[in-house]
């Protein structure tokens, strides 16, 4: 889970605007710094299945996402892809 600093933190490094919160770049890094946490707890805890099932509606939503962006803003794909290290 999330703290408050960190979605700050997050928002900030990937807003478009002064009041965006909830454009496509900023719910992709949000997505992604979340199952990197997933991702973690998993190693430690491989029979998880619970976590696992929501590990993978997260990277699902990320793809939706991704798509969404690589099909309205290309541009602001790529940057984003480079930015978060993803591999597309």
């Amino acid at each position: 889970m999330l703290t408050k600093r960190v979605k700050s933190r997050i928002v900030g490094e990937h807003k478009t605007n002064d009041k965006d919160t909830g454009s496509a770049q900023v719910q992709i890094a949000m997505t992604s710094r979340q199952i990197e946490e997933l991702a973690a707890h998993l190693k430690k805890n491989p029979k998880d299945n619970h976590s696992r099932r929501g590990l993978l509606k997260m990277v699902s939503k990320r793809r939706r996402l991704l798509s969404y962006l690589k099909k309205n803003e290309l541009s602001a794909y790529e940057k984003l892809i480079k930015k978060l290290d993803l591999k597309r």
